[in-house]
């Protein structure tokens, strides 16, 4: 049977008011649904992130670090999720909160690591390292990066390739406002920027958002203890990992829909190719 969205919430939960839009965007939209105590959240992926909603429902099977999946239909790319609470974003000090969830989210990504073949067959973007020398070239093809970059960044793939991790699942938006604290409990929303790469990239978003928010090498000592991973490793990682996050920025440039959003968008990503270029100089 065919519903529309609201159709379809309703036919999961007991709504208790109408269903609401509370942000829409090239990627995706979102919107509240009102149920006793409180609300629960749809989301619809666009085609850029569609398989955010298998994903999301496949990770919240095997680990709770994910808010709890109330209904998926990962045909059209639609999720209801329970209420994870409030972004890390809204508080002032949040150092405890990234500490606790940073050895967590390494510990989902050593157990993803087995399933790295199904979430490339579910559409995840594949950035592992041996797919990134060409990828980085595209950006320099462009004109986003200086050419004498691209033989660098190989040489830099290749030698992290050499020292491992194995490849899994990385969220590649890991910051305050997509951790969220409930009751004491932590989770990680909104994977659609996500994609199979070295686990380490991860904190490139972490670093390029929080800033001086956050001590970072106390955050990168939490995250790197279930790995029992070096800091010489991570360090290379997060060089490497300045220009697959480059590249995700690019995918995202390009599906936007006009010319303000890709200017308004530029901005930032001006910053991010800046980086890239420098961590592979």
């Amino acid at each position: 049977m065919e519903y529309d969205r609201d159709s379809w919430i309703a036919s999961h939960i007991a709504l208790t008011g109408p269903v609401e839009v509370v942000c829409e965007r090239p990627w995706s939209t979102v919107l509240r649904a009102p149920v006793e105590g409180g609300a629960v959240w749809f989301k619809e992926c666009a085609p850029v992130q569609a398989f955010e909603a298998r994903l999301t429902a496949a990770l919240a099977a095997r680990s709770d670090l994910l808010p709890r999946v109330l209904a998926v239909d990962v045909e059209r790319a639609w999720l209801l999720l329970a209420d994870a609470g409030t972004p890390l974003a809204a508080f002032g000090d949040r150092v405890d909160a990234w500490l606790a969830v940073l050895p967590r989210y390494a510990e989902l990504q050593i157990q993803e690591a087995g399933h790295v073949d199904e979430h490339l067959a579910g559409g995840v973007p594949d950035r592992r390292l041996e797919t990134l020398p060409v990828q980085f070239e595209t950006l320099a093809s462009r004109g986003l990066v200086p050419r004498a970059a691209v033989a660098r960044f190989a040489a830099l793939c290749a030698e992290l390739g050499a020292r491992g991790p194995a490849p899994t699942i990385q969220h590649d938006d890991l910051h305050a406002s997509n951790v969220y604290a409930r009751d004491g409990l932590l989770a990680v929303l909104d994977w659609g920027d996500a994609c199979v790469s070295h686990p380490f990239f991860s904190l490139v978003a972490t670093m390029h958002n929080e800033g001086d928010r956050v001590p970072f090498a106390r955050l990168r000592d939490a995250y790197l203890e279930p790995w029992d991973g070096d800091v010489q490793t991570f360090e290379l990682a997060l060089r490497v990992g300045w220009g697959a996050y480059a590249i995700a920025w690019l995918r995202q440039y390009d599906h936007l829909g006009s010319d303000d959003e890709r200017a308004d968008f530029m901005r930032e990503f001006s910053n991010v190719l800046r980086e890239a270029y420098s961590a592979a100089a």
